[in-house]
């Protein structure tokens, strides 16, 4: 697939730092309860870390109790892509930046406190703050 933003993996490693790279470029995952955004409560909006392109507001942001920042819905509609992952021997939908392809983290419709009952579960290492 192309990309708006579309890169080698020599230029993403030379931009991101080494956790950036392995969770954005290579769909790792931060460990839970680490993330640097997992406790910021202002207003303002995530982007993505690699492109900065605008994902989530936050007042879609809600505590999900999982270890990571968790948002019910995403900015619009075609700010990520969803996708079909049966690694790890599930299957789950992976959350990629629509602009850049980067892996952001997983949705799952197990949220039915949430307006759509769905909780985009990120990696703050994927993301970056923007403050209103």
């Amino acid at each position: 697939m192309t990309y708006e933003v579309d890169k080698t993996d020599e230029q993403w490693q030379l931009e991101l730092a080494p956790q950036e790279f392995a969770v954005l470029r290579r769909a790792g995952t931060e460990r839970p309860w680490t993330g640097e955004l997992l406790g910021e409560h202002r207003q303002g909006v995530y982007r993505c870390r690699a492109c900065s392109a605008e994902l989530f507001r936050s007042d879609a942001k809600f505590d999900s109790h999982c270890g990571w920042p968790s948002f019910y819905t995403p900015l619009a509609g075609d700010a990520v892509e969803l996708i079909e992952d049966r690694s790890l021997g599930m299957v789950r939908t992976e959350v990629r930046c629509a602009r850049c392809g980067s892996h952001l983290g997983h949705v799952f419709d197990d949220a039915p406190q949430t307006p759509t009952g769905d909780r985009y579960c990120m990696n703050s290492v994927s993301l970056t703050f923007e403050p209103a």
